[in-house]
């Protein structure tokens, strides 16, 4: 059994930043690519960005410029650095992996964005 344990959310301020982290209980290297996601309310959960097992990086165009998807195979931990927060970022935030056919979730993370 897998488990993804996200850390780092919380309320910040337009134009603030915050660092997300996603640790994983097995070595990411069996991982062919992990990234994270978010839901809004009332929102479909929707991609944010996406890190391989060789490293080639996605990031969807709401983020681009902005955030920075980052992993530290020794700590079996995966980064998403968020810069320049805007309320739309607003959402909980959920760590993925996934293995083949297999796929696994964290329990997600919230993060408010507001004056």
């Amino acid at each position: 059994q897998v488990q993804l344990v996200e850390s780092g959310g919380g309320l910040v301020q337009p134009g603030g930043s915050l660092r997300l982290s996603c640790a994983a209980s097995r070595s990411i290297f069996s991982f062919n690519v992990m990234g994270w996601f978010r839901q809004a309310p009332e929102k479909a959960r929707e991609l944010v960005a996406t890190i391989s097992s060789s490293d080639m990086l996605n990031y969807a165009d709401s983020v681009k410029g902005r955030f920075t998807i980052s992993k530290d195979n020794a700590k079996n931990t995966v980064y998403l650095q968020m810069n320049s927060l805007e309320p739309e970022d607003t959402a909980v935030y959920y760590c993925h992996a996934r293995r083949g056919p297999l796929s696994y979730w964290g329990q997600g993370t919230q993060v408010t964005v507001s004056s």
